[in-house]
Order: C-alpha cells, then structure tokens, then sequence
C-alpha cells in the first residue's frame, strides 16, 4: 500500500487531538438525523438518506473509540446517523461531506485516516467480497473533491481493495488527479488542472482480471488486477498525517463530496 504507519507518539498525539465521541459506538450510531433549524424550517436530512445510500455499505471514521481504533457505524444505525463535521449533508442537502483529519484514528494496516463507506451485503449484515476473474462487477461514484490537507496535499476518493491492499483509486495530489494500480501512485494522470469542488463522475469495472476505470463517462485507465477478494470504497481517505502534514490537529484535513454511488454485480 501507498502509506506508512505513524510513530507511537504520533499516535498518541493524534488521538489526543482529535475531537472524539465521548461515548460508545453503539451510542454514536444512535445520534440524531434530522432536525429543525432555528427557523423552525427543515433541516436536510441524514446523510445517507440524502444521497438514497443502499444498505449495503457501513462507515469509518477517524473520531476513535475507547480502544483508540477507528469508529465504524454498520446498517440500521447508518441510516440515520450524523457525525458533523465527520460524516455530514451538505448544506445544500444533496450530498454527503466525508471529512478525515490528518491526526485521525487509523487501521492497524495503515497510517492514514479515512472517513470511508465500505461494501457490505445487501442488508449489511456482513462485508462483501467477490472475484475480479468472474463475473462483473461495477461501482459508479458521483463526487467532488472539496479539501485537501497542508504540506502533503493528497487525497484518495473512491477505490477497488483486495484482502491486503488497495487495487486502484482515484487520487489527488494538488491539482493533478490519477488513477492508481497498486503502489504506483501515478499510473494514469487524468488531468493536471482539477479545481477543488469540482463535480465528477469515477466508475471501476472489474472483470476478466481487470479493473476498467473511467472519469466522466471516457476510460482512462486498464488495471490488470487478478484477485479473489475485492470490495468497493467510497469517501475520504487522507493520505497525510502528523509525520508529513501540519498542523497536527482538526483544521487540517481532506473532504470528499459524495453525491451518488451505485454498486451492481453481474
């Protein structure tokens, strides 16, 4: 993978600075959905229920639990849960802001924090796992990139991972966007001149071996991908932390609007 794990003092620090629920996950995913404003007019709704979200994904965040491990909110709770500004709606009520600070809670395979939605079955009782050698199997995600951390300005929006690591994404560094196959970071560059907020539509296609990847309808990239265990992710994940970015603290993040993702396999 295209990360590095963090010194335990980093760790240390980033959990320390980081704004974390005071309660346990299963008392986070109960938080509120919508709500009046001070107007008494209606507030957007849940952010899963903005975008029509599928059950069939669940959510991290970089807001650790107790343990120090990163928050995960599976379906029911997801569909009505709201962590602002982690996991938020857009004010104009048509998106999903996912948002992952560089001092972020991480995995135990990776030093960088993410605020990503992972496949699930269809009633999200359990992760979702299928072969890129048989059948396809396609993910189309409606996004925009709105934020990008200091120093190491790069972010990851939406990627195909296997059992061990990141197959292929969407990547940004500054203004140059790529599509990755695996470590190679820079495999195809989509476009040097991205402007941050600007609306696209990715789509991967795994099939025969391969992953087909296309940004706003045209194929930019073939990723030959022979693997046993995939699943699709959608969201942000940070590709900086508090040894390579700063400030070490909340004001220094990466952000992804989600508009729409759709998952079909066939």
């Amino acid at each position: 993978m295209n990360s590095q794990s963090p010194s335990h003092s980093s760790h240390r620090r980033a959990l320390h600075l980081l704004a974390a629920p005071a309660l346990a996950v299963g008392v986070l995913a109960s938080v509120q959905s919508a709500s009046a404003d001070s107007t008494g007019a209606a507030a957007c709704p849940a952010p899963a229920a903005a975008i029509g979200l599928s059950t069939g994904w669940k959510l991290q965040l970089p807001t650790p639990t107790s343990s120090g491990s990163p928050v995960e909110i599976t379906q029911p709770a997801l569909k009505t849960y709201n962590n602002t500004p982690w996991f938020t709606t857009t004010s104009s009520c048509n998106a999903i802001l996912l948002r992952a600070a560089v001092n972020g809670a991480t995995t135990s395979n990776t030093g960088y924090p993410r605020s990503e939605l992972r496949e699930m079955t269809a009633n999200g009782s359990a992760t979702k796992s299928w072969p890129s050698t048989s059948g396809t199997h396609t993910m189309v995600v409606d996004q925009a990139i709105t934020h990008l951390p200091k120093t190491k300005p790069h972010v990851m929006a939406g990627q195909i991972h296997d059992s061990t690591s990141d197959v292929t994404s969407f990547r940004l560094e500054g203004t140059s966007l790529y599509v990755t196959s695996y470590n190679t970071t820079h495999y195809k560059l989509v476009t040097s001149s991205y402007q941050l907020g600007t609306r696209f539509q990715g789509k991967f296609v795994a099939h025969d071996g391969k992953v087909d990847v296309y940004y706003n309808g045209a194929l930019k990239a073939t990723v030959n991908a022979a693997f046993s265990s995939g699943y699709f992710k959608a969201g942000d994940y940070t590709q900086a932390n508090c040894t390579n970015s700063s400030p070490c603290d909340n004001s220094n993040y990466g952000e992804v609007a989600l508009y729409g993702v759709t998952v079909t396999h066939t």
